[in-house]
């Protein structure tokens, strides 16, 4: 049996081998941040985006936004349920009214394959609870025992005479009848807990079948062989720097092809999204390891508070047909400067420089593909590689990566001639496909789209590709 997050997958449901991913997450307080937003991997740390990084899902019910997404599977893996926070911070709504005066209910979309879902609908799950003032950070896991679902939930509300977050649960067979709420897990004293999710281990590790982490004032990890039994405190993330004043919605994965997990964690506090811990053992806090940013890459959109499925070959597939995404291979390249050999071509902010010493090391490599409007040979495109769908892209002369719109201007303005070094035929020149006086230069380390001259001009529109 195959351990997942929040999930349960019993053995039918793993006939077909999971050998990729699908994340479920939101992206921040914008606009359309608050949906519900896809990407895949197939190592389960690099990550692109889907439906060119914009919702997959949007809801139109409550407060026509959704936060913290969590998918459920059925233990024969023939449905999905999602469920997510009914919450829209971008609407106006201040974080007090939203604790305090929030929504009771969740969000729940229904899915067979995963690719064709069912209209958002609300459940109230938190309506039962007296002074109730919301419902974040749902989450759901399968108990085996009694042949339903465990959803838990994190409620702000008074008990004891301490109003504070407590994590309540319910319990349903289809997610549309749910029993009373009661509560799951109480911290002593004033101290509140959200963001909640459980993994069930294949196989007892440290001794137990089930591993939960929780925001409480740190990230803390705990340890149980039964659901809504007793836990043990394992330990939290303090000591690899990661207090919970600096993350919160912690997010479990289980790796497909080998004895590891993740454990990704929401830098909410500096706005930069997730960070990723591994680990062999999730019963030693201390033994979790920081990934470097030259080993993860999340796509183009930043990623916050969701969810990590393992998926078959098949569902990735269809994923991918549904919604899109980069489908780049080949080698991954850096554009040395020719005249400024430490610095090398890198985006930042979006827009395209040379700089030495570039950190992460992702934001110098990038892909030269097939041309987006002429497929010819000898002509490419500049494909980002930890922005995959994303493309060195001229406009009124200045050089941005730019996202693919798919329009015929887009194809154009991001497409080059290679052509022997100007300064030097053993490197490479980039010549503009619709301004062909024009290539692709540098200028106060800038990159800009110039007609080239002087022996100047030729130095800084050359650059030697590397691996």
């Amino acid at each position: 049996m195959t351990g997942t997050c929040a999930i349960s997958v019993a053995p039918a449901a793993a006939a077909d081998p999971t050998t990729a991913y699908l994340m479920a997450h939101f992206t921040g307080e914008s606009a359309n941040g608050e949906q519900i937003y896809f990407a895949t991997s197939t190592d389960g740390l690099r990550w692109t985006d889907l439906n060119n990084s914009q919702p997959a899902l949007t809801s139109t019910v409550g407060e026509r936004g959704v936060r913290d997404p969590s998918i459920v599977r059925s233990p024969n893996g023939d449905r999905f349920w999602l469920i997510a926070t009914d919450l829209r911070i971008a609407s106006g709504k201040g974080w007090d009214t939203a604790q305090n005066a929030g929504s009771k209910s969740l969000v729940v979309w229904e899915s067979t394959d995963l690719v064709n879902w069912s209209a958002p609908r609300l459940v109230n799950v938190a309506g039962s609870i007296s002074g109730a003032g919301n419902a974040w950070a749902p989450e759901a896991i399968y108990d085996p025992a009694s042949g339903d679902y465990v959803v838990y939930w994190a409620t702000k509300a008074p008990l004891d005479g301490v109003t504070k977050h407590r994590i309540y649960y319910t319990r349903t067979r289809d997610f549309r009848t749910f029993s009373a709420a009661r509560v799951y897990i109480d911290r002593p004293g004033t101290q509140g807990i959200i963001d909640t999710q459980i993994i069930e281990v294949a196989g007892n590790v440290g001794g137990y079948r089930y591993v939960r982490a929780s925001g409480d004032g740190q990230i803390s990890i705990e340890g149980s062989n039964s659901i809504l039994g007793s836990w043990t405190r394992l330990g939290n993330l303090s000591g690899q720097g990661l207090p919970g004043s600096q993350v919160e919605g912690p997010m479990w994965q289980k790796f497909n092809d080998r004895n590891e997990w993740g454990l990704w964690v929401d830098q909410y506090a500096t706005g930069r999204g997730y960070l990723p811990l591994t680990t062999t053992n999730l019963a030693n806090p201390s033994g979790y390891r920081i990934r470097s940013s030259s080993e993860y890459s999340l796509g183009s959109s930043r990623k916050r508070h969701g969810f990590i499925l393992p998926i078959t070959a098949a569902q990735h597939t269809a994923l991918r047909n549904r919604w899109g995404g980069s489908t780049s291979t080949g080698p991954v390249n850096r554009l040395q400067s020719y005249n400024f050999s430490d610095r090398y071509v890198r985006h930042v902010d979006y827009d395209v420089r040379i700089d030495p010493n570039v950190s992460p090391a992702q934001d110098a490599q990038w892909r030269l593909v097939a041309g987006l409007s002429n497929s010819a040979s000898g002509y490419v495109s500049i494909e980002s590689v930890n922005h995959p769908g994303y493309y060195l892209r001229h406009f009124d002369y200045d050089l941005s990566l730019v996202q693919n719109d798919g329009s015929t201007q887009f194809a154009a303005d991001a497409t080059f001639r290679r052509v022997a070094g100007l300064a030097d035929p053993s490197a490479a020149s980039f010549q503009s496909v619709n301004f062909t006086d024009r290539y692709i230069r540098h200028s106060d380390y800038l990159l800009r789209l110039d007609p080239i001259s002087a022996d100047t001009d030729r130095a800084d529109a050359t650059f030697r590709v590397t691996g």
